[in-house]
């Protein structure tokens, strides 16, 4: 793919948003960005995260009791920590704030339980043509996706439910990245939309149903035209 920004985004969703601003911009420490409106009663609460962005989505109506999806921790690189800290939110998500370079995290790294090695292997390695990270992870950017076998893990994720939901792959031409995904294997979650001025949009999934939203932002493209 041709990234526009060399990093994923976050998405995760809650109804608790005081005590999740406070634990996010206090504990974690992240820089509070700017809010988005997306409508429906909900709010994007955006934090910076080592280039990256955290999307905390704010529903005013109760949210889904869905499943969690198979994105079950989130790993922050963090200058002059000595050791691991492992946390939690206080809707239960896994944060681990390492020391930079820590298992290769430099910026950050989503972990996934998934329930067939191979076919994430095919997904991330081939349908996104993500570059290898050692035996159980793929790379994007300074970003990295890894995975462990959990049976366990949902076979049709849900886009709807508490926690964490989707990750951003900014890419140059969302219409080209998108049908090249499903052309090369992948499950389409969404057909491209635009927003506004503000980005177009799609989303794909993976082998256990987990989404991953393609974004073209005209911030970092300059335009949302396609570029071929």
């Amino acid at each position: 793919m041709k990234l526009a920004k060399p990093r994923i985004d976050v998405g995760l969703a809650t109804n608790a948003l005081e005590p999740m601003l406070a634990f996010w911009q206090t504990e974690v420490g992240l820089p509070f960005e700017e809010i988005l409106p997306l409508g429906g009663g909900r709010r994007q609460h955006r934090h910076g995260m080592n280039g990256s962005v955290l999307k905390l989505n704010h529903w005013r109506e109760p949210l889904p009791a869905a499943p969690p999806s198979g994105y079950r921790e989130l790993l922050i690189a963090r200058d002059g920590l000595p050791t691991r800290r492992e946390l939690r939110d206080p809707d239960g998500n896994r944060v681990v704030l390492v020391p930079r370079g820590d298992d290769g995290v430099e910026g950050i790294a989503v972990r996934l339980g998934v329930r067939d090695a191979a076919a994430f292997h095919r997904f991330y390695g081939e349908a996104l043509e993500l570059e290898p990270a050692g035996a159980d992870a793929y790379r994007c950017g300074d970003s990295i996706l890894s995975f462990a076998v959990d049976p366990a893990a949902p076979s049709e994720a849900a886009m709807d439910g508490r926690g964490f939901r989707y990750v951003t792959i900014q890419v140059r031409d969302v219409d080209a990245e998108h049908a090249g995904i499903l052309r090369r294997g992948g499950r389409e979650g969404m057909a491209p939309l635009t927003l506004g001025q503000v980005a177009r949009i799609s989303f794909v999934r993976d082998p256990d149903g987990n989404w991953i939203e393609i974004s073209q932002r005209a911030s970092l493209t300059g335009s949302l035209a396609a570029s071929s």
